[in-house]
């Protein structure tokens, strides 16, 4: 079973977790690790021998365009993850069509690949923008990764499909829903970020085995600055951002390379290609 295996680039200042407390109007201010983290990934990714699909913002891409072209010439997919981290629950649809948009120009002519896949911002396509995948559908979207069918505090859309889905009617797109799992009747977030993180490996690898014996692909992701835990302290957060977003980050790469190895990963536009065929 082939999963998905992607990255959400961003940097450290630029997560949901600092929203309310780092204003956009300062990130240029701060010292930048995006690019270091990104590149310690492709390292990772190459000494396991995996490929996978990394969801960039356009802000990112601007003003770092060399390493979207190493991401590319690495033989991974660069897929857009919005411009500057916005959630779509924010945005008017017009807004997010002009988001969409921005980001996609700067991605590839970075990259100099088309731009197919798109993940939202912290999952955030839910039941308040019916909207957005008919945006993402006109734009010529091939597949989105922006849904998570949990509860959640910050995300979450519950009723929404587990698996793989056609969100627009009539329509090609195909939504790949972020890894869940059943657990005592209920249905648990599985696919990674924080909660591979934090909790033990052992739940990570139960849950990605009940999805592929179930005839699923996992969706995982993860950011650059979940590997970087020498990255700046943010003092003024909230006690709760700051347990979320620091816990376990010096444990984080060898997790991800032992979960890379024991499992088969590829691109997320391969896992779309792959359930749209199932889907037929």
């Amino acid at each position: 079973m082939l999963n998905g295996l992607s990255v959400d680039i961003e940097d450290w200042f630029q997560v949901g977790a600092f929203e309310h407390t780092i204003r956009r109007d300062d990130w240029d201010s701060l010292k930048p690790r995006v690019e270091r983290n990104s590149d310690a990934v492709l390292a990772l990714f190459e000494r396991a021998g995996a490929k996978g699909t990394f969801f960039t913002l356009g802000w990112v891409a601007e003003r770092y365009p060399a390493l979207i072209r190493r991401i590319a010439d690495n033989g991974h997919e660069v897929a857009s993850h919005g411009w500057d981290h916005q959630r779509v629950f924010t945005m008017s649809p017009e807004a997010f069509r002009a988001d969409l948009r921005r980001a996609r120009q700067v991605l590839e002519d970075a990259g100099g690949q088309p731009v197919t896949g798109y993940r939202a911002p912290s999952f955030s396509i839910d039941k308040r923008t019916p909207w957005a995948h008919e945006i993402l559908a006109e734009e010529g979207y091939t597949y989105s990764s922006s849904v998570a069918p949990v509860v959640h505090d910050h995300y979450g859309w519950p009723e929404a499909p587990r698996f793989a889905f056609r969100p627009v009617a009539g329509s090609a797109l195909v939504e790949l829903p972020v890894t869940t799992a059943r657990l005592m009747g209920r249905i648990v977030a599985a696919g990674g970020g924080g909660f591979f993180r934090l909790f033990p490996y052992a739940f990570s690898r139960w849950a990605i085995r009940q999805v592929n014996g179930e005839s699923h692909p996992a969706i995982f992701y993860f950011h650059p600055w979940e590997i970087d835990p020498g990255q700046p302290r943010v003092a003024d957060a909230p006690i709760k951002s700051k347990l979320r977003h620091y816990s376990r980050l010096g444990a984080m790469e060898a997790k991800l390379e032992r979960a890379i190895r024991e499992f088969s990963w590829g691109r997320v536009d391969a896992v779309a290609a792959s359930q749209s065929a199932m889907l037929g």
